[in-house]
C-alpha cells in the first residue's frame, strides 16, 4: 500500500519512527511534511494527508500532532476520511476492521517511538471485515456513518 504521512512540529520528533515503521511493514511512504521542528499548523497537514487518501494516491494515512486529537478532528472533517487517535494496538487494528478507519492519528507528545513500532503495523496489517460473510452488522454501521456524512455535506 501507499501510505501518506504528515505531521506538525509537535509530531515531527516521531515522524521518522513512523516512516521507518511503514517501510519495515513493506509499504511505500508519501511524505507530505512537515520537514522540520519549525512551528506549523496541524490542519494544513491533515488536509494534505486527507487529499492523498481521497484521491486514491494513498490507500491510508498517518498523522502525528502533539496530542493526536487536533489532527484527528481536522482530518475527519474531510469527506471519506475516517481518522481516529490510537495509542494502542487494539484500537489501531479494530478501527480498521470494524469502522473502516483509513487515517491513524497519534500524539507525538503522548507516545514514543517504541509504541509507534507496534501501533503502525497493527493499523497497516488490519483490513476492513464488514464485507465478509457474517459481518454485515459492521457494514450496516459504516453505512450509517456514511449517511451522516452525506446529510452534512
Amino acid at each position: 500500500m501507499k501510505i501518506a504521512v504528515g505531521c506538525d512540529h509537535a509530531g515531527f520528533p516521531l515522524k521518522y519512527a513512523v516512516l521507518e515503521s511503514v517501510k519495515a511493514a513493506g509499504h511505500e511512504v508519501i511524505d507530505v511534511g512537515t520537514y522540520s521542528a519549525d512551528a506549523v499548523d496541524f490542519p494544513d497537514f491533515a488536509k494534505k494527508v486527507g487529499e492523498k487518501v481521497q484521491s486514491g494516491e494513498a490507500e491510508r494515512g498517518i498523522l502525528i500532532c502533539g496530542s493526536g486529537i487536533g489532527a484527528s478532528i481536522a482530518a475527519s472533517k474531510m469527506k471519506g476520511i475516517y481518522a481516529a487517535i490510537c495509542h494502542d494496538t487494539y484500537s489501531a487494528a479494530q478501527g480498521v476492521q470494524h469502522d473502516a478507519m483509513n487515517v491513524l492519528c497519534m500524539g507525538g507528545r503522548v507516545i514514543g517511538p517504541e509504541l509507534v513500532k507496534v501501533i503502525v503495523p497493527a493499523f497497516l496489517n488490519a483490513r476492513y471485515i464488514g464485507d465478509d460473510p457474517g459481518e454485515e452488522r459492521l457494514a450496516k454501521r459504516v453505512a450509517k456513518i456514511k449517511a451522516i456524512e452525506e446529510e452534512n455535506s
